[in-house]
């Protein structure tokens, strides 16, 4: 079994308040768990309204399937969500 997690840091232009942040996160956070099959939980920046920290992680017997898949999820954010910004990504075994 092999865990490979991704930590992004997001820039949300733009956003006024942390309600708005919230709106505009949650529908991410629901594509990137429906989509590519992975556990999301923002881990940062939650009183922040215009920055946001998530961990993305997967599961496989394939490390190089679990990397596949936390890059194909960095490039749906890049190209279905213009409206953020990746600031940084860090994918790593863990």
């Amino acid at each position: 079994m092999h865990i490979t997690a991704c930590i992004l840091e997001l820039g949300i232009p733009g956003s006024r308040s942390l309600k708005e942040k919230r709106g505009r996160m949650t529908p991410v956070l629901a594509a990137l768990r429906s989509r590519f099959g992975l556990a999301v939980a923002e881990i940062g920046h939650q009183d922040s309204r215009d920055t946001a920290r998530l961990a993305c992680v997967t599961v496989s017997t394939d490390p190089a399937h679990n990397e596949r898949v936390l890059q194909s999820a960095l490039h749906w954010i890049e190209t279905h969500r213009p409206d953020l910004e990746i600031h940084d990504a860090q994918i790593e075994p863990r």
